[in-house]
């Protein structure tokens, strides 16, 4: 299914440095090109339907009935500051209902149109697959606000059944949490009514099928529907655990559970409390990582080719002589279609107080630009026309973020400061200039809130496409300076030139130190020059 692979990372208002509730969604999936989506603010007459289309295939499923109101929507907020993310886990695959009409993705975005609170969305989605049916995958979704963060766990119940089971966890004010294609939800306390909703048949499912026969107590969501294997604890869950590692002192108890090799006695919590508060740059840094300084880092081996590329080829799992090997995966990979870090602020206006800091490639090779909730215009390089997976424009955010990535990643501690470079001193400029333009935004508002709107919708679309100006200049600069695996000398900004007008003699930099070692390791004496 696509987006089926992707990375979501939550923290509560209690653990941020400002008090921002802040989530994160990489939407990833080879082949996937995704616009930021808008979905405007409406009234609907009674009768009017809704058609439903497959978010991942763009099949027909079937309508269900418009709600008389529907809420701004741009990206995965809307203008009440309601934020929705999501990732598969797939789970039972019996489960399954191919005759529901609601797959994740449209039930996402049907949410957000129709919910005010974190709360009101999970309504929504139980209600609508509990009426017409869930036919996707398992799927854990973050649902975020600017008071609580939440985690639901939803699957089908087989082919014909129309509804659903779900389980859903407030995440602690002062917790940080995040999901990564591994069921994470286990026990949960069925008197706490106040943190912790649920459907009314999530044991009595699990009993009728045979796969608890303990107390309700005792009843753990993953163990009966999508107990974490290799792949659930060594691709999936790692991620996570990379991302607690970073605010925590006490992650190498769980590594016998992330390595996923043998049997593991504790798996790894929902949720910790961080050593330290968050801010929005922090978390738009994990979603660069790589599992840098852990035992999982991507450094060291010739997978990463010449230049040390922290990513790898998929699939995954490959086979030589018989044998099963696989590839890390961590949060940041080459296949992300969009990225994003949501910030909610309950104290602001909402139409200002939303913002969802957006990508529309690799977390790593994009400077996230500012888009808040309050939005009615995209900025043409998120929604270009003619542009799709299959065409090309220099216009497109996806396709020239993309064509700066890939050429990046073959050649990349070799061309990735430069992207580096321009990434961060765009990032620098839009959390310099916040607090700043929503002054701006706060004092227009108080003439008329429409006016606070446009301001900050412009201000949106002016960031996006100085974003697609300055990364179509960084495109045309690296294949000057590293054109044929060179390096052209610069000197106060510009490439120079010799005394003749020619452009200066390029440096030729080889192989890295380790990759000498590697080759030579493997070649022995065949390129060893002779003594004479």
């Amino acid at each position: 299914m696509g987006a089926s692979a992707c990375t979501n990372f939550i923290v509560a208002k209690g653990a941020s440095t400002d008090g921002s509730v802040i989530c994160t969604y990489n939407a990833d999936d080879y082949g996937m090109f995704q616009n930021l989506c808008h979905y405007p603010a409406a009234k609907h007459a009674p009768g009017e339907m809704r058609k439903i289309i497959d978010w991942d295939t763009n099949a027909y499923h079937g309508e269900i009935p418009e709600a008389p109101e529907t809420y701004n929507v741009i990206g995965n907020i809307n203008e009440y500051q309601v934020t929705i993310g999501e990732t598969t886990y797939g789970g039972r695959e019996e489960m399954v209902d191919t005759t529901g009409i609601l797959d994740y993705g449209s039930l996402i975005y049907i949410a957000l149109q129709r919910s005010k609170t974190a709360r009101e969305a999970i309504n929504v989605m139980t209600t609508l697959v509990e009426t017409y049916g869930y036919n996707s995958e398992g799927e854990t979704f973050t649902i975020c606000d600017p008071n609580e963060a939440w985690i639901m766990e939803m699957m089908g119940m087989g082919p014909g059944s129309r509804s659903a089971v779900w389980v859903a966890i407030r995440i602690p004010d002062n917790a940080i949490s995040g999901h990564a294609n591994q069921s994470r939800i286990t026990t949960f306390d069925m008197k706490d009514k106040k943190n912790v909703l649920y459907s009314k048949n999530v044991v009595k499912y699990a009993r009728k099928m045979g796969w608890f026969s303990g107390k309700d107590s005792e009843f753990s969501w993953n163990a009966a529907y999508a107990k974490p294997d290799f792949s659930g604890r060594r691709i999936c869950e790692a991620r996570v655990w990379s991302f607690f590692n970073r605010y925590s002192d006490d992650m190498d108890r769980y590594l016998p559970f992330v390595s996923g090799m043998g049997e593991y006695d504790e798996p790894m919590p929902l949720w910790i409390v961080p050593n330290r508060k968050l801010s929005v740059q922090d978390v738009e840094e994990c979603m660069r990582d790589h599992y840098e300084g852990t035992p999982f880092a991507l450094d060291g081996d010739i997978g990463g080719g010449i230049w040390e590329m922290p990513y790898r080829p998929t699939p995954l799992y490959y086979e030589l002589d018989g044998k099963k090997y696989f590839n890390e995966r961590p949060t940041s990979t080459q296949q992300t279609t969009f990225s994003y870090v949501s910030q909610m602020r309950s104290w602001l206006p909402r139409e200002i107080g939303g913002v969802i800091w957006w990508g529309n490639d690799d977390g790593n090779m994009v400077a996230y630009t500012p888009v808040y909730c309050s939005m009615t215009e995209r900025p043409e390089c998120y929604n270009t026309p003619g542009a799709d997976e299959l065409n090309f424009s220099d216009k497109n955010a996806y396709w020239v973020c993309n064509w700066v990535s890939n050429m990046v990643y073959p050649r990349y501690s070799l061309l990735f400061p430069a992207l580096k470079a321009v990434r961060d001193s765009l990032e620098n400029s839009y959390f310099a200039a916040q607090k700043g333009i929503e002054e701006r935004a706060m004092a227009l508002y108080q003439e008329s809130p429409q006016k606070a709107v446009k301001f900050l919708n412009d201000y949106s679309v002016d960031k996006a496409q100085q974003m697609l100006k300055s990364w179509n200049d960084l495109a045309r600069y690296i294949i000057v300076k590293y054109n044929d695996m060179i390096i052209k000398p610069e000197k106060d900004g510009r490439f120079t030139r010799d005394e003749h007008g020619l452009g200066s003699r390029p440096q030729r930099p080889g192989y890295p130190e380790g990759f000498k070692r590697a080759l030579i390791k493997q070649t022995g004496t065949k390129f060893e020059v002779p003594k004479e």
